[in-house]
């Protein structure tokens, strides 16, 4: 008897095993795992002295902005000129751009270029004086002639209305002496950061190719 009872377990269990007599047993719906393509690494951030192209379908250049001296002075009248604007500090490591700068505003101006220099206490501290300091200091050390604006605040949220809008457009600046490049349009076309000379071949290259183009 006992000999029967196994035989019947081991049948029963045979008969389970190979389904129905219908065909095999289906299995059951899987959800799809084929293998999706992965997105497309973000490319790393440039360096602070790598241009930074930019598309900005407006000009930035607007509003009245008061000089060292204290006139005011429009950023509408210098549409139609290829300009660099640059936040700068006269106690910084980079403040000798100061004279390639003042090089290159000569250089190209009768071309219809201009340097605009921000004056900025926002990176450690390198910009302490007050606006007629500035003035005196630039003139003295450096001959600048270019048009310099009474300082303010070009990061965080009490940067100027400007530096907000440029900060939209290309990126905040990461330190004294960013610069960034406009076309005759007032559009920001490229963004430099301090490590980029004003004297560097690609700058160069860049203002000369703006400048060809139709006003």
């Amino acid at each position: 008897m006992r000999a029967v009872a196994l035989a019947l377990i081991l049948g029963a269990a045979i008969v389970a095993g190979c389904g129905d007599a219908e065909g095999p047993a289906q299995p059951a719906a899987a959800t799809d795992t084929t293998m999706q393509p992965a997105s497309p690494p973000r490319p790393p951030s440039p360096p602070p002295d790598a241009a930074s192209p930019v598309a900005a379908d407006r000009g930035v250049l607007h509003g009245e902005y008061k000089r060292l001296n204290g006139e005011a002075d429009d950023l509408g009248s210098y549409r139609g000129k290829v300009v660099l604007v640059v936040n700068t500090a006269t106690e910084c490591g980079y403040t000798p751009q100061f004279e390639g700068l003042e090089a290159l505003y000569r250089e190209r101006r009768g071309d219809g270029f201009v340097v605009l220099g921000f004056p900025a206490n926002d990176f450690a501290g390198q910009e302490p004086r007050s606006n007629q300091d500035i003035a005196t200091f630039c003139k003295a050390n450096y001959g600048v002639s270019f048009p310099m604006f009474s300082k303010s605040h070009v990061v965080g949220d009490g940067a100027s209305p400007l530096f907000r809008t440029l900060t939209a457009a290309a990126g905040a600046p990461e330190w004294n002496f960013n610069k960034y490049l406009l076309d005759r349009r007032g559009r920001v076309v490229a963004r430099y950061g301090a490590g980029t000379e004003p004297a560097a071949p690609e700058l160069d290259r860049r203002v000369a190719g703006l400048l060809a183009e139709p006003v």
